[in-house]
C-alpha cells in the first residue's frame, strides 16, 4: 500500500474509543523482572494488533504492554516522524516493542510468533507495502536473546522454509535507540477496526 493509501486509511477510518490501559497488565510473579522483545514485520500497525490479538494481557498470556515505533535507523536521526520514516531516508524500520512476563511467555515462543505471523522471506517487503521501513527484524536486548534468536530461526527454517525452497532473510541485530510513534500510530487497528491492515499479518501454519 501506498504512504497516500495508508493516509487515507488514516483519515477516512471509524474511531472508537479505546483505553490504552485495557491493553496493558501487571507481573503474574512480582518476583520476576519483565522483559523487552523488540520485532520489525512490516506495516507495525498489524504487527501490533495480531500479537495483542493472540497474547492478549487481559487474559494474562504474557504480554504486558506494546508500543509501536521506530528503531535500526541512522543514530543521527532523533525523534524521526512517520513520514520522515516512511520516505526511506533514515532507514528505521517500523516496529513493536513487546514487554512481556517470562514467567507465562519465553522469548523463544515469541520469536517464533513473530516468524509465524509475517512473510520473512521478502527483503524490504510485506505484501504491498515496500522499502527498507517495512523489513522484516529481530532487534535483541541481550547475548541470551540474540542466542534464542538465533536457535529459533535455525528451527523454523528448517521446518517450515527449507522444504518449500525459500530462505528466511529477517536480521537479528542488537537493539538500538528506540523511539515511540506518534500517538494515533498506537493500537490503531483497535481504535480503527476497519483499517488498512497488511495481508502478511496472519497466521502462516
Amino acid at each position: 500500500m501506498t504512504m497516500l493509501g495508508r493516509i487515507k486509511s488514516i483519515l477516512s477510518s471509524s474511531r472508537p474509543v479505546v483505553d490504552p490501559a485495557a491493553f496493558q497488565a501487571s507481573m503474574s510473579s512480582p518476583s520476576v523482572q519483565p522483559e523487552i522483545a523488540t520485532f520489525a514485520a512490516g506495516c507495525f500497525w498489524g504487527v501490533e494488533h495480531i500479537f495483542l490479538k493472540h497474547f492478549p494481557p487481559s487474559q494474562n498470556k504474557g504480554i504486558l504492554k506494546t508500543a509501536v515505533g521506530y528503531t535500526g535507523g541512522n543514530p543521527l536521526v532523533t525523534n524521526p516522524s512517520y513520514n520522515l520514516v516512511c520516505g526511506g531516508a533514515t532507514d528505521h524500520a517500523e516496529a513493536v516493542k513487546i514487554e512481556f512476563d517470562p514467567s507465562v511467555v519465553s522469548y523463544g515462543e515469541l520469536v517464533e510468533f513473530f516468524y509465524r505471523s509475517h512473510d520473512p522471506t521478502t527483503v524490504n517487503r510485506q505484501g504491498g507495502d515496500t522499502g527498507s521501513q517495512y523489513r522484516s527484524a529481530i532487534f535483541t536486548h541481550s547475548p541470551e536473546q540474540a542466542t534464542t534468536a538465533e536457535r529459533v530461526t535455525e528451527e523454523i527454517q528448517a521446518k517450515y522454509f527449507t522444504p518449500k525452497g525459500k530462505k528466511i532473510v529477517s536480521e537479528i541485530i542488537p537493539a538500538g535507540t528506540w523511539w515511540d510513534a506518534e500517538d494515533y500510530h498506537q493500537l490503531y487497528l483497535f481504535k480503527n477496526p476497519s483499517g488498512y491492515q497488511c495481508p502478511s499479518h496472519k497466521l502462516h501454519w
